[in-house]
C-alpha cells in the first residue's frame, strides 16, 4: 500500500528527500503507534498520535502540525464547518485523482455513470475500478460521441481505493439515491463541467499553484506519465480517445529525466561495450 503511494506521489514529480520520504516516515510512525491495519483507523487515532507528538515534544507548533497534515487538508477543512462541506470536499478530492488517473475530457468524465465502472480480468485486485466505459468521448465532422474504454494502469494503483471510499461511503451520503450518475451534487443532480473545473480551481489556489493551469492540465499530465511508464505510442493514444497519433505527441511533454533514461537505454543497446566502459 505504501508502495503504491509512494510511486503515486513521484509521478506528480515530488521531491523524495523533502516531501516523499518525510511522508512516509510520518504513515510508519502512525501504524507503530496505533498497531493496526490502516482501515481500522479512526480519527480518534490521529488525534492521540498528534497529542503524544506535542507531549514529547514541547516546541512542536501548529505550523509544524499543518505540515504533517498537509495531505487532503481542504476535506478536513470542510468537515470542521458541517457534514455536507465534508462531504463535497471529498467528493472534489477523489474527482481531481479520477482526472489525473485516467485523463478523460471533462464531459467524458462528469457523463460517466456507475455502470460505466468496469473490470479488468487482468487486474482483479482493482475490482469494478479496473477500467472506466467512455460514452461521450470528443465527436468529430458531426459524428456520434466516440465511445472508448480507458484502463486504470497498475502504476495508479492507489486510484481504485480512493473511488471505492468514494462510492460506497461518500455518494451515499450526498443522497445519490437511484441517480445513475458516478459524480453526484448535494441536491442529487449530476455534477457539472463548471463544479469540475470550480473543485480544480479551488485545489490549485489552495495549493499556490499557477493560475494558468487549468483542469485540462491533468488530462496532459496522464499522457506523458503513460509515455514515460513505457505504454506503446498506441496505447497512450487509445487511453486519451485520440484519432490520430499526432494529437497525441502534442500532448507529451516527458521530463528530461525521461528522455535521459531513454538515451541511456538507447546507447547501452547500440554500443554495450563502448557506453559501459565510458560510462562514470
Amino acid at each position: 500500500m505504501l508502495e503504491g503511494w509512494k510511486r503515486q506521489q513521484q509521478t506528480r514529480f515530488l521531491k523524495w528527500e523533502a516531501t516523499i520520504k518525510p511522508r512516509l516516515s510520518l504513515v510508519r510512525r502512525f501504524a507503530v503507534f496505533t498497531g493496526q491495519y490502516p482501515w481500522e483507523w479512526e480519527p480518534a487515532e490521529v488525534e492521540a498520535f498528534f497529542a503524544q507528538i506535542r507531549a514529547d515534544n514541547p516546541g512542536f507548533t501548529m505550523s509544524s502540525g499543518r505540515q504533517y497534515q498537509a495531505s487532503d487538508g481542504m476535506a478536513e477543512d470542510k468537515r470542521a464547518r458541517g457534514r455536507k462541506g465534508s462531504l463535497t470536499a471529498m467528493r472534489n478530492a477523489a474527482l481531481l485523482k479520477a482526472f489525473y488517473a485516467w485523463g478523460l475530457r471533462r464531459q467524458e468524465m462528469v457523463g460517466l455513470d456507475l455502470a460505466d465502472l468496469r473490470r479488468n480480468p487482468k487486474l482483479t485486485g482493482f475490482g469494478r475500478y479496473g477500467a472506466v466505459f467512455v460514452r461521450y468521448g470528443k465527436s468529430s465532422n458531426g459524428s456520434p460521441p466516440r465511445r472508448r474504454t480507458v484502463f486504470t494502469v497498475p502504476e495508479m494503483d492507489w486510484l481504485p481505493g480512493v473511488l471505492d471510499q468514494y462510492v460506497t461511503e461518500v455518494r451515499p451520503r450526498l443522497g445519490a439515491g437511484n441517480h445513475p450518475a458516478l459524480w453526484v451534487t448535494e441536491r442529487c443532480d449530476r455534477l457539472s463541467r463548471r463544479a469540475a473545473n470550480e473543485a480544480f480551481e479551488a485545489a490549485r489556489d489552495a495549493a499556490g499553484l499557477p493560475a494558468e493551469l487549468d483542469l485540462h492540465s491533468l488530462r496532459h499530465s496522464m499522457i506523458t506519465h503513460v509515455v514515460e511508464f513505457g505504454y506503446p505510442e498506441r496505447f497512450a493514444q487509445d487511453q486519451a480517445g485520440h484519432a490520430v497519433a499526432a494529437t497525441t505527441a502534442i500532448y507529451t511533454g516527458v521530463s528530461d529525466e525521461f528522455r535521459n533514461r531513454l538515451l541511456t537505454t538507447t546507447l547501452a543497446g547500440r554500443y554495450p561495450g563502448l557506453w559501459e566502459d565510458s560510462r562514470p
